[in-house]
This record gives C-alpha cells, structure tokens and sequence, in this order.
C-alpha cells in the first residue's frame, strides 16, 4: 500500500513538472553553417522573405496566427580581435542599444531595458537582454534578445511579442532565446 501510494505520488509529481517546463519537442531547429549559428524556433513559425530589409537582418521567422509574434537574426561587424566583454557588460550593452533606438527618429520608438544579463554555453559568452518597446501607436511589445560576438560579427538573435502575450509565451520565448548559439 505504502510503495503504490509513493509510486502515485512520484507520477503526479512528475505530470506536474513536465506540464510546467518547455521542452525542445515543440520546436523546430534552424542552422545557417555558413554564417555559424542556429538555434530553435517555434512549431507553426514560418520563415518570412526579407528581400527589402537591411544587409544585416539574416533571417526572419514569424509565427502563423499570432502574426506579429517574430524572431531575427542580425549580423552586424565588430573589430575582428573584439570579444563580447570588450563591447562592455550585460547592462553596458543593453543601455547602448537602447540609445540607438531611442535617438534614432526613424525608428519611432521608445525602448526600456528590464533585465540584462550574462550566461556562458560551450565556451561562448552570450548576453540576454529583455526590453519593453512602446510604439507611436501606444501598442506595447516585449523583446529578449541573446547578443554573441564571433569572427568579428555581433549576432544578435530577437523575439518579439505582444505585451499582452509575453506571460503565456515567457517560458517559450526565453527557452527559444537560450538555444540561440554560434559557432
């Protein structure tokens, strides 16, 4: 009696904890060997056609229904001795990008960093970054970002969403970001 309730409890638990994490079955991987990285995206994200954006947008994904839920990659040069912690902390780093989009009258935007902080994965340091974005239209977005420097290119891999939509895709979107690395 004793070892069947334990052996129940053991499975409730586990149900549980499985329901609660985000695992890597409900995604799709992505890599580009030729400019070093890959990560993983959403089921149901589409690749999008990026014919009219700047020489440094790579790729772009988007998902299906929620159309305005993205993802990009941005590859942008740095000195080629440069590593990552050259270009400044975490928060450094963060406040650098916020002045770009903040100064920058063509982007129409107002961006603010919540949290900036430094992981290492497979001998890489990568930043994420996680901003609140407020657009002319007084519509609210959340962004995390992971930024990594390697052969003299900045990757900054973003995904995007509805303010709205960021605590029911949180889990999601910071697994998706994590994946995110380069090579």
């Amino acid at each position: 009696m004793f070892k069947s309730l334990i052996v129940t409890l053991l499975f409730i638990a586990t149900l549980t904890l499985s329901g609660c994490s985000v695992g890597i079955s409900n995604l799709q991987h992505y890599a580009n060997a030729v400019k070093g990285y890959e990560f993983f995206y959403p089921n149901g994200w589409i690749e999008v056609n990026i014919q009219n954006a700047s020489e440094e947008v790579d790729v772009v994904f988007r998902d299906l229904i929620q159309r305005t839920e993205n993802l990009s990659v941005i590859i942008s040069s740095v000195p080629e001795n440069k590593t990552l912690t050259d270009l400044g902390t975490p928060t450094d780093v963060g406040y650098r990008f916020l002045k770009q989009v903040n100064n920058n009258p063509n982007a129409n935007r107002e961006a603010e960093l919540i949290k900036a902080e430094a992981r290492e994965s497979n001998g890489k340091t990568y930043y994420t970054l996680e901003y609140q974005v407020k657009l002319p239209d007084n519509q609210e977005r959340h962004d995390i970002a992971s930024v990594a420097v390697s052969r003299g290119k900045l990757y900054t891999f973003n995904l995007s969403t509805d303010q709205k939509r960021w605590e029911k895709v949180k889990n999601l979107f910071e697994t998706v970001v994590n994946s995110f690395s380069i090579y």
